[in-house]
Formats: structure tokens, C-alpha cells, sequence
């Protein structure tokens, strides 16, 4: 490894029009989940969170792979359990800052999302896949069940589908991963860019405010019973009706009609 690459940041962000990109930037390491990166990942997160000019943001992967999950190679060098268990706290933590966002989070898989890499997938909002991105929890197949993936995994697919990925190891192509509901959209690769564009700009035309309250019940009302998912989708229903941008956008729809 040169000067120059071991100086190279594990994370990259590039804004444009509203839309943050954060691309992990370990190619060489099939941008693996160092703690480095997790730490750069979570200080990104938190500053997005505040800045209201970034209506979108895009997770990216740069090289070959997507992520091909947590470091490997830095894990077996630090066999401790209490560095385990603050590497999946702090994992854990990442994955649940994306939900709690106020902006849309889409994933754009290129390429291979493997482990922590396809939690970090089914973690974000959307994700768009080029048609030859391929997806596994294959930590089985070293002797390690994907426990954390398996969290976000099983809000995403169905149980007996997403067991079978966890207990067999296998990959699922793009083509299979969109049916299952792990992915929205799939494309060729060189319509990827694009149609995540498309995907963004879609959103990003829309309320922020609307965006990030039904956002933040979307996620909160999954885990509630249906009386209390109900008041809490009513509740922030009323208080969306009461926002600047629900009268304009209410007002203006029902003066067209009148047109």
C-alpha cells in the first residue's frame, strides 16, 4: 500500500442539487466495515441529520464490492470480547441512525453486499441494485451466524425466506432480492446512477417536513400494536395538516381542481 492510499479517507461524501452521497471507500478491502469507517459513517450521519439543505442521501460503495460486511482481519486481531461487543453496539448504533434520519436513505449496490454489508442494505430506506449485485448473511459459512444482520434482515423479507439466507449462507442475485422485497429497483449497471437519480429527485421534490414526519412513523408504528400504531399515525396526521406546506400544497391542488 502506498502513502497515498493509506491516507485515503473511509468515507467519502460529495454533495449535489440536495442529494449527499456517502461512498465507502475501502475498495481495496471490499469496503469492509472497519471501526474507522463505522466512526466516519455515524459523524456523517449525525451531521446530515442537522443540515436541511440535503433533502436525500445515497450510500454508495466504491471498487468492486458494495460492502462485503464487517472487517474480518481487524476482528481477528482484536479477540476480545468486550471489542466485540462495542464493534456490534457501535454497528447497531449506524444501522439505527439511518432509520432516524429525517432524510430518505437509498442504497446504491453495484456490486457485492455481503453480512454487515446486506444489513447495511436492508437498513437503508430504498436501495436500487445494479442487475448484477449479489446479496448474503454469509458469516454461517465460517462458523459465525449473522445475529445483527439478521435484525434488519428480518424487517425486510419475509421469515422463512430470510432464515434460509441466514442458516444456508447463499447468495441471492438482484433479480431475486427485489422479489423478496430487499431491494426496489434493479437496473443494468449503467443505468444505475441514473435511475437512483431518478429515485431521489422524485423524493426530493416533495415536503421535507412531510417527508421526515411520515418517515419517523413509518418506522416507529412497525413496532407497535395496531390501536397504538393507529393514534400515532393519527397523531401525526394532524400535526402534518397543521404544517405551511400542507395548506399551500392542500390549497393549490383544490384551485386547480376549480380551474
Amino acid at each position: 500500500m502506498t502513502a497515498t492510499q493509506a491516507a485515503d479517507p473511509p468515507l467519502l461524501r460529495a454533495d449535489a442539487d440536495g442529494i449527499a452521497t456517502l461512498t465507502l471507500n475501502r475498495p481495496g478491502q471490499f469496503n469492509a466495515l472497519s471501526t474507522e469507517l463505522l466512526d466516519a459513517l455515524q459523524a456523517e450521519l449525525a451531521k446530515l441529520g442537522a443540515d436541511e439543505t440535503v433533502r436525500v442521501v445515497v450510500v454508495a460503495g466504491a471498487g468492486k464490492a458494495f460492502c462485503a460486511g464487517h472487517d474480518l482481519k481487524q476482528m481477528r486481531a482484536n479477540h476480545d470480547k468486550a471489542y466485540m461487543q462495542a464493534l456490534f453496539k457501535q454497528c447497531g448504533r449506524v444501522m439505527q441512525t439511518l432509520a432516524e434520519l429525517p432524510q430518505p436513505v437509498i442504497a446504491r449496490v453495484h456490486g457485492v453486499a455481503t453480512a454487515a454489508g446486506c444489513q447495511l442494505v436492508a437498513s437503508c430506506d430504498l436501495a436500487v441494485a445494479a442487475d448484477v449485485a449479489k446479496f448474503a448473511v454469509s458469516g454461517i459459512n465460517v462458523g459465525l451466524f449473522c445475529s445483527t444482520p439478521a435484525v434488519a434482515l428480518a424487517r425486510n423479507i419475509g421469515r422463512k425466506q430470510a432464515l434460509e439466507m441466514l442458516l444456508t449462507g447463499d447468495f441471492i442475485d438482484a433479480l431475486e432480492a427485489q422479489r423478496r422485497g430487499l431491494v426496489n429497483r434493479v437496473v443494468p449497471s449503467d443505468m444505475l446512477d441514473a435511475e437512483v437519480r431518478r429515485l431521489a429527485d422524485s423524493i426530493r421534490a416533495k415536503s421535507l417536513t412531510a417527508i421526515a414526519m411520515g418517515k419517523q412513523l413509518f418506522y416507529r408504528q412497525l413496532e407497535m400494536g395496531l390501536a397504538g400504531a393507529y393514534q400515532l399515525a393519527g397523531e401525526t396526521m394532524a400535526c402534518n395538516m397543521m404544517t405551511d406546506d400542507a395548506v399551500a400544497g392542500i390549497d393549490g391542488f383544490m384551485n386547480k381542481k376549480k380551474g
